[in-house]
């Protein structure tokens, strides 16, 4: 199994009460265990190879040392390890269709993706660490320099605060005033739907269920064994 932890207890903390320290260990590897499980390692080695338990087992360690950080802790140690262990690849190159939305797994696994990609991964993987899905969106943005539509991860600490961006374009976090290369368009979560604004404000416009690439994603996801990202709201 892989190291969640324990090991890597600093000598100094040897002295606190076995149950406490056994405690903390347990915490720490919650959040990876229940995703990353036997039956989730045998299914994606059988579909996707042996490379794909090292892969699965980092993501895994990822959200179990994560699981006590502090909020933006969290935000800032999932935008980097997904920044870091995707490439960018367009979908036609990839999956040879237009527009796909990879799940996590299948991202992890080809270790590439578009950015819908890496905010699908960003997304579902904080909300497994706890993060309310309230407090993100998925949003659809045009990427200005680029002049092409892009799609980025904000996060609202509340429901009227200037958003935090995550981006693998600029791979810096930023509140979304200081994104002036970004128009955005609309966004959505697994709660609802809203028409963007460029001043910050947004109007709900229905269920993301309209979505037919999020219900396919969310199908996806399902088959291949990831329903506790599903069910962690």
């Amino acid at each position: 199994m892989a190291n969640q932890g324990c090991s890597r207890v600093p000598l100094r903390v040897l002295s606190m009460p076995f149950v406490m320290l056994l405690m903390i260990c347990l915490v720490m590897a919650q959040g990876g265990a229940k995703l990353i499980t036997p039956k989730l390692l045998a299914s994606a080695q059988k579909t996707y190879g042996g490379g794909i338990d090292k892969k699965l087992r980092s993501w895994g360690e990822l959200l179990g040392e994560s699981q006590q950080a502090k909020e933006l802790d969290k935000l800032r140690q999932i935008n980097h390890y997904f920044n870091q262990q995707i490439t960018f690849i367009s979908d036609k190159k990839h999956w040879h269709k237009e527009d796909y939305w990879a799940t996590p797994l299948e991202t992890l696994a080809s270790a590439g993706g578009d950015c819908e990609d890496y905010v699908i991964a960003k997304y579902f993987s904080l909300i497994h660490l706890g993060v309310d899905q309230k407090k993100l969106r998925i949003t659809y943005v045009k990427a200005l320099k680029l002049n092409q539509a892009h799609m980025v991860l904000a996060y609202y600490a509340k429901p009227k605060s200037d958003p935090l961006i995550l981006d693998n374009i600029n791979q810096t976090i930023m509140p979304a005033s200081r994104r002036r290369d970004l128009a955005p368009v609309y966004s959505f979560n697994g709660l609802g739907m809203w028409l963007e604004r460029m001043r910050g404000s947004s109007i709900k416009m229905g269920d993301p269920n309209r979505l037919n690439m999020w219900v396919d994603l969310l199908v996806r996801m399902e088959e291949q064994g990831l329903q506790v990202l599903l069910n962690a709201d």
